[in-house]
């Protein structure tokens, strides 16, 4: 069947419609490694009530915009959506997809310039995470598209050169794999010199220290370049615990002219070329007697606010990342460990911050944050969102109180994905 490309969605699909009938305009399809303006071929493979899904056949008419994907395994592997698409355009892909999520979710036409802070396109992440499999045959890999099923890979092009590297490492462990057994997915994270790596060895919840010590050795001795590994054992569901390590447990990470400890199951941004950007993003032109930093990580953010402000208060609830926060907190800073909501409905009477800067995971604030927020009434909010959707959502609190959007940038911390970072300046 051919398919008119509309428009690209937040995921990555593109919209087309089916045929027209006697009820109306026709249901919604969706297409994924297609772009805006194509016409396609393509194969419905699910149907639901208001709308299908269909795999791409061929290009009939291409977007001027096609490009030919870098890495091998691209539209097999889940990992990314858009290598079918040149860089630029991937850039206003993602700010058309966040205008409107904005404008749907917020009814909101954003008045702001969105402004766009491009990447290197390619080798931009410092992190990586990968699926093990030990029996009935070695492989090392992420999952299909749309898939839970292994899908092996000797490289991944979006990740560093250290990585791809320590990858094809990997992958002489596949002679004497008996001593692996438990291991289930391993983590590269590279430094910002891409010369030393932290690996996290994520293991099934059954296995003991002894095992996993045989998984850290046999990992450790691949490279010089491997600073350490560490050992979790958990299910999906549960907290993993460390149970075992061989070497570093944490690396140092420069950012501009800032150093920071991260450890092992601490967060930390994964794009090494646009981090430092994203910092000044945040924190330029800012100043005052207090800050608040809301899931603020290891710290990122904070360290750079204490430069001007008299206090800052850094708040993170994950135990590795408040013990990293901890120590990279500056003298005038303050780290507290809390869940955010938690903590705001007790600073509500007693913190007073003429600057609160927010960075939530992708399920954003929530009405209840939001809520607290306002309570506080800061005079500026800085809110980071990985999540247009969730971002438009909160905003629509937000701008509801009296805040006004004074700046809004997009940081492609994610390029040949779907993912986009937003940076928004409020104002009373």
């Amino acid at each position: 069947m051919q398919f008119k490309i509309e428009k690209m969605i937040y995921g990555g699909d593109g919209l087309a419609r089916l045929p027209a009938d006697e009820h109306g305009s026709g249901k919604a399809a969706f297409i994924p490694f297609v772009l805006e303006g194509e016409r396609v071929e393509a194969e419905i493979t699910e149907q639901a009530r208001s709308f299908v899904r269909a795999k791409l056949s061929h290009v009939i008419e291409p977007s001027p915009h096609r490009a030919d994907p870098r890495c091998p395994y691209f539209a097999r592997c889940g990992g990314c959506q858009y290598q079918h698409s040149d860089y630029e355009h991937q850039l206003e892909v993602k700010a058309a997809v966040l205008k409107e999520n904005l404008r749907r979710i917020a009814k909101l036409e954003l008045k702001a310039e969105l402004e766009l802070h491009g990447s290197p396109a390619w080798n931009y992440r410092n992190r990586t995470r990968l699926k093990v499999q030990i029996s009935p045959e070695f492989a090392i890999g992420y999952y299909r598209f749309n898939s839970h099923e292994l899908l092996a890979v000797e490289q991944c092009p979006i990740s560093s050169p250290l990585i791809n590297e320590t990858i094809r490492l990997l992958w002489t462990l596949r002679d004497s794999a008996e001593p692996l057994q438990g291991l289930q997915e391993i983590e590269l994270f590279a430094d910002d010199q891409d010369k030393s790596l932290l690996v996290e060895a994520h293991c099934s919840p059954e296995t003991d220290s002894r095992s996993a010590t045989q998984i850290l050795k046999a990992v450790k001795a691949l490279s010089p370049a491997i600073a350490g590994v560490v050992a979790f054992a958990g299910s999906e569901r549960a907290v993993p615990r460390r149970i075992a390590s061989e070497g570093a447990t944490e690396l140092t990470y420069r950012v501009d002219d800032l150093s920071f400890r991260v450890s092992a199951g601490s967060f930390f941004q994964v794009n090494r070329f646009l981090t430092g950007e994203l910092v000044r993003l945040v924190t330029a032109g800012q100043s005052g007697k207090a800050a608040l930093d809301l899931y603020a990580g290891v710290g990122l953010f904070a360290s750079v606010l204490k430069r001007e402000f008299e206090h800052v208060i850094a708040v993170e609830s994950s135990p590795t990342s408040y013990a990293d926060l901890l120590y990279n907190s500056p003298p005038n800073g303050k780290a507290v460990k809390s869940m955010t909501e938690q903590f705001l409905v007790k600073a509500a009477s007693k913190v007073k911050p003429d600057l609160v800067v927010v960075d939530p995971p992708r399920s954003g604030l929530g009405e209840k944050v939001v809520s607290a927020i306002l309570d506080l009434g800061p005079a500026r909010i800085v809110y980071v969102s990985c999540d247009p959707a969730t971002l438009a959502r909160d905003l629509q609190g937000l701008l509801g109180a009296g805040y006004q959007i004074k700046r809004a940038h997009l940081v492609d911390l994610f390029p040949q994905t779907y993912h986009l970072e937003s940076i928004f300046h409020l104002q009373r």
